[in-house]
Protein backbone atom coordinates (compact mmCIF):
# COMPACT_ATOMS: atom_id res chain seq x y z
CA UNK A 1 0.00 0.00 0.00
CA UNK A 2 1.15 3.28 -1.21
CA UNK A 3 0.16 6.25 0.86
CA UNK A 4 0.72 10.11 0.81
CA UNK A 5 0.09 11.98 3.62
CA UNK A 6 -0.49 15.98 4.43
CA UNK A 7 -1.28 17.75 7.25
CA UNK A 8 -1.18 21.61 7.79
CA UNK A 9 -3.27 21.72 10.90
CA UNK A 10 0.16 23.17 12.96
CA UNK A 11 3.49 22.75 10.63
CA UNK A 12 3.41 21.91 7.16
CA UNK A 13 4.22 17.85 7.22
CA UNK A 14 4.03 15.71 4.40
CA UNK A 15 5.15 11.95 4.41
CA UNK A 16 5.36 9.38 1.53
CA UNK A 17 4.75 5.51 2.96
CA UNK A 18 4.63 2.03 1.47
CA UNK A 19 3.42 -0.05 3.67
CA UNK A 20 4.40 0.79 7.14
CA UNK A 21 7.90 1.92 5.67
CA UNK A 22 8.46 5.25 5.12
CA UNK A 23 10.07 6.58 1.67
CA UNK A 24 10.07 9.70 2.14
CA UNK A 25 9.73 12.95 4.53
CA UNK A 26 9.26 16.64 5.03
CA UNK A 27 8.47 19.24 7.55
CA UNK A 28 8.59 23.02 8.15
CA UNK A 29 8.08 24.34 11.23
CA UNK A 30 6.95 27.77 9.88
CA UNK A 31 3.02 28.04 9.74
CA UNK A 32 2.89 30.69 7.79
CA UNK A 33 4.54 29.13 4.09
CA UNK A 34 2.24 26.01 4.27
CA UNK A 35 0.89 27.29 0.58
CA UNK A 36 4.10 27.74 -0.78
CA UNK A 37 6.35 24.59 0.50
CA UNK A 38 3.32 21.66 0.25
CA UNK A 39 3.63 21.25 -3.77
CA UNK A 40 7.48 21.71 -3.51
CA UNK A 41 7.76 18.78 -1.16
CA UNK A 42 5.32 16.22 -2.60
CA UNK A 43 7.11 16.69 -5.81
CA UNK A 44 10.63 16.13 -4.49
CA UNK A 45 9.46 13.19 -2.46
CA UNK A 46 7.86 11.48 -4.92
CA UNK A 47 10.93 12.52 -7.61
CA UNK A 48 13.43 10.71 -4.89
CA UNK A 49 11.50 7.82 -4.50
CA UNK A 50 10.86 7.28 -8.18
CA UNK A 51 7.02 7.45 -7.87
CA UNK A 52 4.08 9.07 -9.93
CA UNK A 53 1.11 10.72 -8.39
CA UNK A 54 -1.13 7.63 -10.36
CA UNK A 55 0.34 5.02 -8.69
CA UNK A 56 -0.34 5.96 -5.07
CA UNK A 57 -3.11 3.88 -3.61
CA UNK A 58 -4.44 6.87 -1.98
CA UNK A 59 -3.98 10.43 -0.54
CA UNK A 60 -4.59 11.23 3.50
CA UNK A 61 -5.30 14.64 4.69
CA UNK A 62 -5.62 15.92 7.69
CA UNK A 63 -8.62 17.55 8.24
CA UNK A 64 -7.60 19.06 12.04
CA UNK A 65 -8.74 20.69 14.08
CA UNK A 66 -6.65 23.76 12.92
CA UNK A 67 -6.17 27.51 11.95
CA UNK A 68 -8.59 28.29 8.91
CA UNK A 69 -5.31 29.45 6.52
CA UNK A 70 -2.84 26.63 7.29
CA UNK A 71 -5.50 23.69 7.09
CA UNK A 72 -7.31 25.13 3.79
CA UNK A 73 -3.28 24.52 2.28
CA UNK A 74 -3.13 20.98 3.06
CA UNK A 75 -6.88 20.55 2.20
CA UNK A 76 -6.80 22.25 -0.97
CA UNK A 77 -3.70 20.81 -1.95
CA UNK A 78 -4.67 17.16 -1.01
CA UNK A 79 -7.75 17.47 -3.01
CA UNK A 80 -6.10 18.93 -6.15
CA UNK A 81 -3.75 16.29 -6.30
CA UNK A 82 -6.00 13.44 -5.68
CA UNK A 83 -8.33 15.07 -8.45
CA UNK A 84 -5.51 15.42 -11.28
CA UNK A 85 -3.92 12.02 -10.87
CA UNK A 86 -7.62 10.44 -10.12
CA UNK A 87 -6.59 8.72 -6.61
CA UNK A 88 -8.56 8.07 -3.28
CA UNK A 89 -8.76 10.89 -0.97
CA UNK A 90 -8.78 9.38 2.46
CA UNK A 91 -9.10 12.23 5.60
CA UNK A 92 -7.83 11.36 9.05
CA UNK A 93 -8.36 13.78 12.69
CA UNK A 94 -4.94 15.52 13.09
CA UNK A 95 -5.18 14.47 16.46
CA UNK A 96 -5.08 11.26 15.75
CA UNK A 97 -1.83 11.53 14.28
CA UNK A 98 -0.18 12.39 17.83
CA UNK A 99 -2.80 9.69 19.50
CA UNK A 100 -1.20 7.66 17.60
CA UNK A 101 2.50 8.47 18.83
CA UNK A 102 1.70 8.87 22.17
CA UNK A 103 -0.05 5.00 22.53
CA UNK A 104 2.84 3.56 20.62
CA UNK A 105 5.15 5.25 23.33
CA UNK A 106 5.72 3.60 26.99
CA UNK A 107 4.37 6.42 28.26
CA UNK A 108 0.69 5.57 27.91
CA UNK A 109 -0.12 2.02 29.63
CA UNK A 110 -2.16 -0.25 27.58
CA UNK A 111 -6.12 0.53 28.31
CA UNK A 112 -5.64 3.59 29.78
CA UNK A 113 -7.35 6.84 29.25
CA UNK A 114 -5.06 10.03 27.88
CA UNK A 115 -5.62 13.44 25.99
CA UNK A 116 -3.87 14.89 23.26
CA UNK A 117 -3.87 18.95 22.94
CA UNK A 118 -2.53 21.48 19.82
CA UNK A 119 -2.19 24.51 19.58
CA UNK A 120 -5.58 27.00 18.72
CA UNK A 121 -3.74 30.28 19.75
CA UNK A 122 -5.75 32.58 21.58
CA UNK A 123 -4.88 31.05 24.66
CA UNK A 124 -6.72 28.25 23.65
CA UNK A 125 -6.07 24.42 22.49
CA UNK A 126 -7.72 21.79 20.59
CA UNK A 127 -8.06 18.77 22.37
CA UNK A 128 -9.83 15.21 21.86
CA UNK A 129 -9.82 12.17 24.38
CA UNK A 130 -8.61 8.76 23.99
CA UNK A 131 -7.82 5.17 25.44
CA UNK A 132 -4.66 3.66 24.19
CA UNK A 133 -5.70 -0.27 22.81
CA UNK A 134 -5.00 -3.07 24.71
CA UNK A 135 -4.24 -6.88 24.76
CA UNK A 136 -7.75 -7.33 25.46
CA UNK A 137 -9.78 -5.34 23.13
CA UNK A 138 -7.60 -6.57 19.42
CA UNK A 139 -7.52 -3.22 18.82
CA UNK A 140 -4.63 -1.48 16.78
CA UNK A 141 -5.20 2.14 17.18
CA UNK A 142 -6.45 4.32 19.89
CA UNK A 143 -10.39 4.87 20.54
CA UNK A 144 -11.55 8.67 20.02
CA UNK A 145 -13.64 9.09 23.02
CA UNK A 146 -14.74 12.41 23.22
CA UNK A 147 -13.77 15.44 20.97
CA UNK A 148 -12.43 17.37 19.40
CA UNK A 149 -13.27 20.48 21.16
CA UNK A 150 -11.61 23.83 21.39
CA UNK A 151 -11.11 25.69 24.60
CA UNK A 152 -8.38 26.95 27.15
CA UNK A 153 -5.93 24.79 28.75
CA UNK A 154 -7.26 24.87 32.92
CA UNK A 155 -10.62 23.65 31.32
CA UNK A 156 -8.96 20.20 30.28
CA UNK A 157 -10.57 17.29 32.20
CA UNK A 158 -8.05 17.11 35.00
CA UNK A 159 -5.79 13.67 36.20
CA UNK A 160 -4.93 12.28 32.86
CA UNK A 161 -2.03 12.60 30.74
CA UNK A 162 -1.47 14.59 27.75
CA UNK A 163 0.41 14.50 24.82
CA UNK A 164 1.27 17.41 21.68
CA UNK A 165 2.18 20.72 21.86
CA UNK A 166 -0.56 22.18 24.40
CA UNK A 167 1.46 20.36 27.35
CA UNK A 168 3.95 22.91 26.86
CA UNK A 169 2.48 25.84 25.96
CA UNK A 170 0.26 26.75 28.99
CA UNK A 171 2.03 24.66 32.48
CA UNK A 172 0.42 27.13 34.46
CA UNK A 173 -2.94 26.01 33.62
CA UNK A 174 -2.50 21.97 33.74
CA UNK A 175 -2.20 21.69 36.91
CA UNK A 176 -2.84 18.20 38.18
CA UNK A 177 -2.45 16.66 34.34
CA UNK A 178 0.64 14.81 33.81
CA UNK A 179 2.04 16.09 30.48
CA UNK A 180 4.25 14.22 27.90
CA UNK A 181 5.90 14.99 24.30
CA UNK A 182 5.57 18.18 22.41
CA UNK A 183 5.64 17.32 19.13
CA UNK A 184 2.93 18.68 16.32
CA UNK A 185 1.01 16.01 14.13
CA UNK A 186 3.21 14.04 12.09
CA UNK A 187 2.15 13.09 8.09
CA UNK A 188 3.57 9.84 8.70
CA UNK A 189 1.64 9.08 11.52
CA UNK A 190 -1.65 10.12 10.11
CA UNK A 191 -0.54 7.83 7.24
CA UNK A 192 -0.51 5.16 9.46
CA UNK A 193 -3.34 5.60 10.83
CA UNK A 194 -5.34 5.81 7.71
CA UNK A 195 -3.59 2.18 6.46
CA UNK A 196 -4.47 0.42 9.59
CA UNK A 197 -8.38 1.75 9.43
CA UNK A 198 -7.96 0.36 5.70
CA UNK A 199 -6.78 -2.74 6.50
CA UNK A 200 -9.20 -3.40 8.71
CA UNK A 201 -12.20 -2.29 6.59
CA UNK A 202 -13.11 0.63 9.11
CA UNK A 203 -14.31 4.24 7.28
CA UNK A 204 -12.57 7.03 7.01
CA UNK A 205 -13.77 10.58 7.29
CA UNK A 206 -14.61 12.74 4.51
CA UNK A 207 -11.86 16.18 3.72
CA UNK A 208 -14.35 18.54 5.53
CA UNK A 209 -11.91 20.69 7.31
CA UNK A 210 -12.69 20.78 11.30
CA UNK A 211 -12.10 24.34 12.18
CA UNK A 212 -14.30 24.48 15.44
CA UNK A 213 -14.55 28.31 15.91
CA UNK A 214 -15.15 31.18 13.16
CA UNK A 215 -12.18 32.93 11.38
CA UNK A 216 -10.69 35.66 12.53
CA UNK A 217 -11.08 37.26 9.66
CA UNK A 218 -14.73 39.46 9.06
CA UNK A 219 -16.65 40.62 5.94
CA UNK A 220 -16.72 44.49 6.34
CA UNK A 221 -20.05 46.15 7.71
CA UNK A 222 -22.17 48.31 5.56
CA UNK A 223 -20.32 52.01 5.50
CA UNK A 224 -20.80 54.81 8.42
CA UNK A 225 -22.82 58.14 7.47
CA UNK A 226 -20.18 60.88 8.20
CA UNK A 227 -21.09 63.20 10.71
CA UNK A 228 -20.68 67.23 11.62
Amino acid sequence: MLLLALDTSAAATVALLRDDVVVGRFGSADTRSHAEVLAPAVQQILADAGVSGRELDGIVAGVGPGPFTGLRAGLVTARTLAFVWDVPLLGVLSLDALAFDAAASSAVPPGTGFLVGTDARRGEVYWAAYRAPSDDDGAVLPALLDGPHVGTAAGLPKGQLLAGRAASLYPGELDGIPAFATSDPDAASLARVARQRLLAGEPLRDTAPLYLRESDARVPGPRKRATA
